[in-house]
């Protein structure tokens, strides 16, 4: 007699079981698989959400709002193709003190990214640098702690204070970007204070153009930014 073919239904029963349990294993494997690259492709999806932090120069004093800052920023970061919403989170006359004051409701848990713009008042009252770099650093400390990338921009005193007042406060914002390791745009008034055509009367708050040549000469440093809260977002989740 000649032995008898081998049919699958005469596979051993354990074969079976084993071999159906590796095909359902596989299976969600690839489930999850899925899941996974449609969870990232969703996050990755979504618009790079950017707070401007700041103070009238933020705000858009004096300005209507699609000339403020945040708009002019948006608009100029879309065309360059980019996937951004910048928020307006200015406030004219806020001080460090009053900025931190209003963090916890300002910046909410769905933040990629924040843009601190303050300390031109504290120059202005002539408020002791020890306090504001005080605040500061604890307004970033809270941003850290959040794991939020933070683009700092800087400020300078007035020469009416004098050189050790003016020394101090400018070494604020260096020194803390150093510090904490952040993008740094070292003045924020580069190449529009003085300028009496890119200012408004009052010759302390930037007119429309002078707000579009902040932006000109802030976007590699937002660009910086970007890349960063792209990064966190890819990262794995702990």
């Amino acid at each position: 007699m000649e032995p008898m073919s081998l049919r699958r239904n005469d596979l051993p029963f354990a074969q079976v079981v084993s071999a159906s349990a590796l095909v359902n294993m596989l299976a969600g494997v690839l489930a999850l698989a899925a899941g996974l690259i449609s969870t990232a492709m969703a996050e990755t999806a979504k618009p790079i959400r950017i707070v401007a932090y700041g103070d009238s120069l933020t705000s858009g004093y004096g300005l209507k709002q699609s000339q403020a800052f945040p708009v002019q920023l948006q608009k100029e970061l879309r065309a360059r193709g980019h996937s951004v919403v910048i928020e307006n989170a200015g406030v004219a006359g806020d001080t460090t003190a009053a900025g931190l004051a209003r963090f916890d409701w300002a910046i909410d848990g769905n933040v990629d990214a924040v843009i601190l713009e303050l300390g031109a008042n504290d120059a202005l009252r002539g408020i002791d640098p020890k306090v504001t770099r005080e605040n500061l650093q604890k307004i970033i400390a809270r941003l850290g702690q959040r794991g939020i990338p933070v683009l700092l921009t800087g400020m300078r005193s007035p020469a009416n204070w004098g050189d050790t007042y003016a020394d101090d406060f400018d070494s604020i914002f260096p020194d803390l970007a150093k510090e904490h390791a952040l993008v740094f745009y070292p003045f924020f008034l580069d190449g529009v204070v003085l300028n009496a055509k890119l200012n408004q009367n009052d010759g302390m708050h930037p007119n429309a153009k002078g707000v579009g040549e902040i932006v000109r000469q802030i976007i590699p440093s937002v660009e910086e930014l970007i890349a960063k809260a792209e990064a966190r977002r890819l990262a794995p989740k702990s």
